[in-house]
């Protein structure tokens, strides 16, 4: 076998291998080749206060009277020059600066200026949300380890194939401070536990509640739903709502030039859905703004909508499918693979001696491997560069590539070597098993209940955050 040949077989689908270190959220997005299986997630239709973002370390503890005497007396804008003061504490220019910065990093466009402009306005409103919800967080001394913030951060280098270290590196070449992100996984992680305290015993979720919803689910059956993912961007003062329209069809501009929804969502939809890459799952229409549904019928699979006026906003949707509620059958595959690492970047047109030699065992594998312990064992001895078991994957979810290699392979039948720029994969079907996707098990259920419960306390404490709070716009 030739690499020449064997290299495009293993090439993924437009975005599949982006490397887009951005935000928690981010984690969502499989920086492998063959994706593990993403449990069916259930969310919420109501619109309100997200948790993507933090304030940077200095803004938090800085204040007013300080930051002034750094911006006073520049002829021009500075990057200490203070943008916004929230309840004392101070937004500068820098602040501003930064986030936009990561928002151009995170989607992989280059940096356009008259598209930043359009999103400042909007970029600064995000930043005064998130400075109400850190005085919250640090008011109700909810704490989160570093630990926890570092392991963040590490799953992000790791789901998307970096090395230790590479993001910070790849922050630093950028000019965008690391705090940018620290800052924003904190908040998220602590946010959370702001919504759990606001929550208390409404936290709970009963077998009564479960039950109700599962009757629920039993009448609508039949019923037409959507999966949808959503950007959701407030209006809470009318005199904004020009700037808001602006800012939502600036970011479907970015859309369509190809960012990716997921990490857009993550980093400016002020819904609870963002920490999911805006992922609602699958909806009836009776859980959508009305103003959504009727777009949502009518809009191509694969489709993004123009910005929608509902209550509260406006919402930016990507419509991912449509099906009749309680059915939807899929092939399920339980997989095993062995990845054979190369040492250094593969040149199909020369191929270094180790990487013909890796070659040359995946081969062997693919010949001789008859069931799914020997492909794990051979995992193992190659390093475990990759996991031997991925999980069950939904199989029309595969890019098409993937697919075409897997759905014809027998259980207990190796693919052929599958070589990509790092590496060589032997993959095997375990199983094959159908599975109604529209089923949800009582664990599911409970997760929407809770979900719907989150947001709507979210948007609440946001709301009443916002009204109490003294907060002076300088400059933008």
């Amino acid at each position: 076998m030739r690499f020449e040949r064997l290299f495009p077989a293993f090439r993924s689908a437009p975005d599949a291998g982006r490397a887009t270190p951005a935000l928690l959220a981010a984690l969502l997005l499989a920086g492998t080749a063959l994706p593990g299986a993403a449990a069916a997630q259930q969310h919420h239709r109501h619109h309100g206060a997200a948790a993507p973002d933090a304030t940077s370390d200095a803004a938090a503890g800085g204040d007013a009277s300080t930051a002034g005497k750094a911006a006073s007396g520049d002829a021009g804008p500075s990057q200490d020059e203070i943008v916004a003061v929230v309840n004392g504490q101070i937004i500068t220019r820098r602040d501003v600066e930064d986030r936009e910065h990561l928002f151009t990093l995170s989607t992989g466009l280059p940096e356009n200026p008259d598209v930043l402009n359009r999103l400042r306005p909007q970029i600064t409103r995000q930043l005064i949300d998130e400075r109400l919800r850190m005085q919250e967080i640090q008011q109700r001394h909810i704490n989160v380890p570093v630990s926890k913030i570092a392991d963040a951060i590490a799953d992000i280098e790791k789901r998307n194939n970096m090395p230790s270290n590479a993001l910070r590196d790849r922050l630093a070449k950028d000019g965008v401070a690391m705090t940018t992100l620290i800052d924003q996984i904190r908040v998220q992680l602590s946010w959370t536990g702001v919504l759990r305290q606001q929550l208390g015993e409404r936290a709970r979720i009963t077998s009564a509640d479960i039950r109700q919803r599962q009757e629920a689910l039993k009448r609508e059956a039949g019923e037409p739903e959507y999966e949808i993912s959503e950007i959701f961007v407030p209006v809470e003062d009318p005199k904004n709502s020009a700037d808001a329209l602006r800012f939502a069809n600036t970011v479907i501009g970015q859309l369509h030039a190809g960012a990716p929804f997921p990490i857009v969502a993550a980093q400016f939809s002020q819904s609870q859905t963002a920490l999911d890459g805006g992922s609602l799952g699958w909806v009836q229409a009776d859980n959508l703004d009305p103003e959504v549904v009727a777009i949502a019928k009518a809009m191509p699979i694969g489709a993004i909508s123009n910005p929608i006026r509902v209550a509260g906003g406006y919402a930016i949707i990507a419509l991912a499918g449509r099906r009749v509620s309680g059915t939807q059958m899929a092939t399920m595959l339980d997989l095993r693979q062995a990845f054979v690492p190369f040492d250094t970047p593969l040149n199909p047109q020369a191929p270094t001696a180790q990487q013909q030699q890796a070659l040359a065992k995946a081969t062997a594998l693919s010949r001789d491997a008859h069931s799914c312990d020997q492909i794990e064992a051979a995992n193992t001895s190659f390093g475990a560069k990759r996991p031997g078991n991925p999980g069950t994957v939904q199989l029309d979810r595969l890019n098409p590539q993937m697919a075409h290699v897997l759905e014809p392979l027998a259980v207990g039948q190796a693919s052929h070597p599958l070589v990509s720029g790092d590496g060589i994969d032997v993959i095997m079907v375990c199983s094959r098993s159908q599975k109604n996707l529209a089923e949800r098990d009582t664990g599911e259920i409970a997760d929407q209940l809770l979900n719907d419960r989150v947001e709507l306390v979210s948007r609440q404490l946001n709301r009443d955050l916002r009204r109490k709070a003294v907060i002076d716009m300088r400059s933008s």
